[in-house]
């Protein structure tokens, strides 16, 4: 398997009707602007840029899909498309773990 074959497997992989977790190996770090995700396996780190997202990653374990956890911190349906988009690259960069 190529690496693109396997970066199109692991953009089909998220799903916003499941369950989502951080990895534990991801510590969240709050800043003015959101927060610093930094991956301590892959050294990885990626930056969240508004309190909202911040805090679907933070409850994510609390919730049996995504889209509930988006409609919790106050995200409609109709506006959840550049969040899934955003949590599907942070699934993509292991920061995310199917529960």
């Amino acid at each position: 398997m190529t690496s693109s074959s396997a970066e199109s497997d692991q953009d089909a992989a998220f799903d916003p009707e499941l369950g989502w977790r951080l990895h534990h190996q991801v510590a969240v770090r709050p800043e003015p602007f959101g927060a610093l995700l930094y991956h301590f396996g892959t050294r990885k780190l990626s930056f969240l840029k508004n309190r909202t997202i911040v805090d679907v990653v933070n409850t994510l374990s609390e919730y049996p899909d995504v889209r509930s956890a988006c409609r919790a911190a106050g995200i409609d349906d109709t506006q959840q498309a550049p969040y899934l988009q955003a949590l599907g690259v942070l699934a993509r960069s292991k920061m995310l773990v199917p529960q």
